[in-house]
């Protein structure tokens, strides 16, 4: 069964128990996403900063008259995409649509403790969410500080997306967890020191002792697969697994 790790992030009216959801957005390591904003959240919780930085990134057109869901079916059958705008109660049947594309999901966000919280709620509590979504999140912010850089880093400019100073909508920032993450997951390129010391895996290589490897990176990122030999601090995790896998470790 494949399992599709799915990027997200939400607004909502204030750090506190009786906040309410404003958006929601997703984008899976695929590309489909999904982007919601709500009417009915509590707009005597909009205070002034919130009116700018986040009200102001709505973008879905108002609605008309009676109608009380927008959902773009035709993008979201052509190409996995699928964007909503009504009440919440009105939301749950849309987004599990939306997940029923992927067999397994993982979900990823960024210090979403509130988060987390508002996305089961959309399907009234935690025993409720779609059964094709692992019931465990999974933060951006803990990928961060395995990997030795600052959970607290500015997140725009770490993972360099310039489409623009979008941030507090939620699709765009759940765009920018999605890069986040593939950029800490990323084969390094050239001779860079990845810092084995980083991962658990440090323990099975010798820092200073050479070893012998079938790959190496070149200057422009490609890979040169003639026989080469590394100091255990310049393995990447992938060639120490080889390694170990051919019981050279």
């Amino acid at each position: 069964m494949t399992t599709t790790k799915i990027f997200f992030d939400t607004e909502f009216t204030g750090l506190h128990q009786g906040t309410t959801l404003i958006s929601i957005g997703m984008i899976s390591e695929c590309g489909k996403t999904f982007y919601a904003e709500l009417i009915d959240y509590d707009k005597s919780q909009v205070d002034e900063w919130l009116q700018e930085n986040v009200i102001s990134k709505l973008y879905l057109p108002e609605l008309i008259g009676d109608e009380e869901a927008r959902i773009d079916y035709s993008e979201f059958t052509k190409k996995g995409n699928c964007t909503y705008k009504g009440v919440h109660d009105l939301l749950y049947e849309t987004l599990k649509d939306w997940l029923s594309q992927f067999e397994k999901v993982e979900m990823w966000g960024d210090c979403l403790s509130y988060d987390w919280v508002l996305f089961n709620n959309i399907f009234g509590h935690a025993f409720n969410i779609p059964k094709n979504v692992y019931y465990i999140p999974f933060d951006i912010c803990t990928s961060f500080k395995e990997n030795s850089v600052d959970p607290d880093i500015n997140r725009e400019e770490y993972s360099e997306l310039k489409e623009g100073v979008q941030k507090h909508n939620a699709l765009w920032d759940a765009k920018v967890i999605k890069a986040c993450y593939d950029k800490l997951h990323q084969e390094p390129h050239g001779t860079v020191n990845v810092l084995v010391k980083k991962s658990y895996l440090a323990r099975f290589v010798d820092a200073e002792k050479m070893y012998p490897v079938s790959y190496t990176f070149n200057a422009d990122g490609s890979v040169n697969k003639e026989p080469f030999f590394l100091k255990g601090e310049d393995l990447t995790e992938n060639q120490i697994l080889e390694l170990f896998q051919n019981q050279l470790l």
